[in-house]
């Protein structure tokens, strides 16, 4: 067997391994089964890894802006025309958020922890100086104290109404940024504290909420399901709230948004416990995206989350009292936050009724600039960028024996907005990009061993036709050296020499007949008898 001949029958037998083994692979899914099984079983809170230490301490910077509302015609909505507002901003503050106590329970199939806050001013991401940059917006203690004042007698009212005036109150008020974010002695509240020491007599949108945390929660680990990787299990000892009118709307659902279990579908819908909102949502598939190199699917919450119950009847839960609910694209939160009627919604009223957009001017929804969205990288459920956004409102309306509310028409009055970005930094995006590479050259090593065995395939064929021609090339040279050969042999033999003695015609008897020189060519024979 010939050196080719060996070559060509190696190469086949590599080539049917690989065909063989790479589609038994591929029909079994042997590699993309065992990551799956890796995924939903070791990525939990419990490894020495480094996605524990991420959801100790999140690389990303969190980022929180801060815009508010100015409002530019007080008088004349006190005269009963329609508010005006103008947005300014942002005022940027780097926030945080690292997880203390974590300690772990019950085999380490759940995880304790507090999340801290805190808040730095970035001033070249910020518009202005809050310190120095003055608005004018709705004094929400002196609301807070009308809304209480409902509950009193209508005689006593007014009295309270003459010595709010005399302190100098109004239900518009001006600060400075800084103050009404994070706090300022009230002059209302100070008076309210010298009889209920309770009170706070300082009033701030984020008062003594730098460093603090939002309550304590335990997470499950993922060890026993990897679905439940994050989601929260209890938040201040509560496995549910109270204050809503339906079990439904009164679950604690999901993760705190900074984590979801691995192998997300697009089929699914995410929850998320806020506790600034006082509920869970869901958010569901919009698009796929690319940050920074990463594929990811982009998830938010649907319309239907603040939904009017009559369109929406799981949102009636969120009427408290049960029945008196507010429109599309607004939450009423006072029953969770004692005092001012608040309520919340997304920017500009973003998918909001149209009447709450048109009862204010200055209000310019958009997708772009205030949907709330969560980019997920799919296969380890690591969030990629977040955007929250959402708005803080005050219902504004008449109450009897407050003779300064009698001309206002009813409105929910937006006061500000805050915009919460995080977008994964460019080391962690480097790291992610290079662990997806490993998992696609793992999970498509079958499909690899199949591409090997086509191309050696391929290989043979043309290793094959080459012999084929080869050999064919070999037998006509063959065939022709034989036949060069054969009519060189007859050539060689169409004259025969008989004898090598000289020719002496001399010695010759005169009657034999001579001899046609010394060689005979082709000399007749006697034709035989039948």
């Amino acid at each position: 067997m010939t050196r080719r001949s060996c070559a060509i029958y190696a190469t086949g037998i590599v080539c049917a391994h690989l065909l063989i083994v790479g589609i038994a692979l591929v029909v079994a899914q042997v590699f993309q089964t065992m990551i799956n099984s890796r995924l939903k079983k070791e990525i939990t809170l419990t490894e020495k890894s480094q996605m524990f230490e991420s959801w100790k301490n999140p690389p990303p910077p969190v980022y929180m802006e801060y815009y508010f509302f100015n409002v530019t015609n007080p008088e004349e909505f006190l005269a009963g025309g329609k508010a005006s507002v103008k947005q300014i901003g942002p005022y940027t503050y780097r926030e945080y958020r690292p997880r203390e106590n974590v300690t772990f329970l019950e085999n380490s199939t759940k995880v304790y922890a507090l999340n801290p806050k805190s808040f730095v001013f970035v001033p070249e991401k910020s518009a202005g100086d809050p310190e120095v940059d003055i608005i004018r917006t709705v004094n929400i203690p002196y609301v807070a104290v009308m809304n209480e004042m409902n509950s009193y007698s209508f005689y006593v009212r007014p009295m309270v109404s003459m010595y709010v005036g005399s302190l100098g109150v109004e239900i518009f008020m001006t600060r400075t940024v800084h103050e009404i974010l994070w706090g300022f002695k009230d002059p209302l509240l100070s008076k309210i504290h010298r009889l209920k020491r309770e009170v706070d007599e300082y009033f701030g949108l984020m008062w003594k909420k730098n460093g603090t945390h939002e309550g304590e929660f335990v997470f499950h680990t993922g060890e026993q399901n990897y679905l439940d990787y994050g989601k929260i299990d209890t938040w201040n000892g509560l496995r549910k709230m109270t204050w809503w009118s339906s079990n439904q709307s009164n679950m604690i659902n999901g993760t705190d948004g900074a984590v979801f279990h691995p192998l997300i579908d697009r089929n699914e819908l995410l929850y998320i416990f806020a506790a600034d909102l006082c509920r869970s949502i869901h958010l569901a598939y919009v698009e796929d995206v690319e940050v920074k190199g990463i594929q990811a699917y982009r998830f938010a919450p649907p319309n239907d989350v603040l939904m009017n119950p009559k369109e929406n009847p799981t949102n009636a839960g969120f009427c408290v009292p049960a029945g008196e609910c507010l429109g599309t694209g607004v939450l009423k939160v006072s029953v969770c936050r004692e005092g001012a009627p608040i309520v919340v919604s997304f920017p500009h009223f973003y998918q909001a009724d149209p009447a709450y957009i048109n009862a204010v001017g200055g209000m310019n929804p958009n997708k772009e600039e205030h949907e709330t969205y969560l980019d997920l990288q799919p296969t380890t459920g690591v969030p990629i960028r977040a955007c929250k956004r959402a708005q803080l409102n005050i219902i504004l309306k008449r109450v009897p024996g407050f003779p300064k509310t009698k001309f206002i028409n009813e409105t929910i009055f937006p006061i500000m907005f805050v915009n919460e970005t995080a977008t994964i930094d460019d080391d962690s995006a480097s790291q992610m990009r290079t662990l997806l590479l490993i998992l696609t050259l793992v999970s498509n090593f079958p499909l690899i061993i199949v591409g090997l065995g086509i191309i050696l395939l391929l290989v043979l064929v043309v290793l094959f036709c080459r012999n084929r021609q080869k050999k064919n090339e070999v037998k006509r040279i063959d065939f022709t050296e034989a036949f060069h050969s054969f009519t060189t042999a007859k050539d060689d033999t169409a004259y025969t020499q008989v004898s090598d003695k000289p020719d002496d015609s001399s010695e010759k008897p005169a009657n034999q007949p001579m001899k046609n020189g010394s060689y005979i060519a082709m000399s007749p024979v006697e034709a035989q008898k039948c």
